[in-house]
């Protein structure tokens, strides 16, 4: 592959097309198409969150509807935290179906507040045995208690007492109120500690936006940027934010996985945003890109 041109559009444009030939040869629905970045950065360009000066090749994977989630994202087993913006609790729960039709045991829950899932067991488990009854009634659960505005906040049990009664975990661990583009305050995200992996979203909606229309907490996102809530959202924006260590690998835990998902790539534009922001977190130590269109 070519290398990366920060400031270059025709570059990025040249690599962006010869991806989409590709993806066409592909017949855009295999969770196997996938484009390895082989080109490094150099001198004063090369940024590398969190271990300066330690560079991988990103992972870009273009998953459709079609394909699995298992694949795209190969999540341990365990905790599994998502984070970021437009896409999470839609990743999270179509995750958890899919692994659970394999057969897995698991668990959807919150450290911060989602909204009730359709079609799954809601419980509060007052111990670690009513936890365990729910999972041999049930493949599919999730722990939780009632909140404010109809939400759901995180369960009584403690996290460490559900995580040997499940194969998989999997927890909202941030929020961003329907944005498709977050910054997280002080206080965010909540990742748990045992987390294995964390897999950041972002809404290809949010490029081309104002900072103060696409992203929620928009000064702190503008701040990272080094832009005003007047500027424009540019795929540079959203793969620094993404990969910043102030940004969505923010309480990252030592040894965890990160992964991101771009979602909400339905149409030309979008796809072209995708990779425009795949070539620009070829700098940054990420596992995998998985550009998807999953909805809100």
């Amino acid at each position: 592959m070519q290398r990366c041109c920060r400031g270059k559009p025709a570059a990025i444009d040249k690599i962006v097309s010869g991806m989409q030939r590709a993806l066409f040869r592909f017949g855009m629905t295999s969770a196997n198409t996938r484009f390895s970045p082989q080109s490094r950065l150099t001198g004063d360009k090369k940024k590398c969150y969190p271990h300066q000066g330690r560079t991988k090749s990103v992972q870009t994977i273009f998953f459709s509807n079609t394909a699995s989630l298992i694949r795209a994202f190969d999540p341990p087993r365990g905790v599994t935290a998502l984070v970021g913006g437009g896409g999470k609790t839609t990743l999270m729960l179509r995750l958890a179906r899919a692994l659970a039709q394999s057969g897995a045991r698991v668990i959807v829950t919150t450290t911060t507040h989602i909204f009730p899932p359709d079609g799954i067991c809601l419980i509060n488990p007052a111990s670690a045995e009513e936890a365990r009854e729910a999972l041999l009634r049930e493949q599919l659960v999730c722990f939780a208690k009632t909140a404010e505005r109809g939400k759901l906040s995180a369960p009584d049990l403690p996290l460490a007492q559900m995580e040997p009664l499940a194969d998989y975990i999997l927890t909202e661990a941030d929020g961003a109120r329907r944005h498709p583009l977050k910054a997280p305050a002080a206080h965010e995200p909540v990742i748990p500690p045992q987390t294995r992996l964390v897999i950041a979203a972002a809404g290809l909606d949010g490029a081309g936006q104002m900072i103060r229309d696409a992203a929620f907490r928009p000064a702190l996102y503008a701040a990272l940027c080094g832009k005003t809530e007047e500027d424009t959202v540019t795929p540079r924006d959203i793969a620094l934010v993404l990969a910043h260590p102030q940004g969505q690998r923010k309480g990252l835990p030592d040894g965890a996985r990160f992964a991101i998902l771009l979602n909400k790539c339905d149409d030309e534009a979008r796809t072209k945003s995708a990779f425009a922001v795949a070539v620009e977190l070829e700098q940054y130590d990420i596992e995998r890109v998985v550009i998807a269109a999953l909805g809100a």
